[in-house]
């Protein structure tokens, strides 16, 4: 567990538990509780909230800014497998989803890679 979360994996299955009856009965929208089950996880794991951003596709330059390395780096370290990032092409051109690239970031595993 997270040094920072105050939330225990176990108290977020008993709040999923106690939120199913009241999305069941239309107390709560059902992405009202998986939005709610989602930042719990991530809350205690690791120990914050997840980021309210707006999903969007970014070529390399961008995700190189992101991660704050250069373009050249990053395609190096692309080419030696280093990220987790799925590639979407669109037309000719390589993208990546933005909250992959921020997911990444925010993965202690994959921060020693720099």
């Amino acid at each position: 567990m997270n040094a920072k979360s105050q939330i225990r994996p176990r108290t977020v299955k008993l709040i999923a538990r106690l939120l199913s009856p009241l999305s069941d009965e239309g107390i709560i929208s059902v992405p009202e509780e998986r939005e709610i089950i989602s930042n719990l996880k991530h809350l205690s794991e690791r120990g914050e909230l997840i980021p309210n951003i707006m999903p969007k596709l970014i070529d390399q330059t961008e995700a190189a800014e992101l991660l704050g390395i250069s373009l050249a780096n990053f395609k190096k370290l692309e080419r030696e497998g280093a990220f987790s990032l799925n590639r979407r092409m669109v037309g000719s051109s390589v993208r990546y989803r933005n909250l992959d690239v921020i997911r990444y970031l925010m993965t202690e595993e994959d921060k020693k890679i720099f």
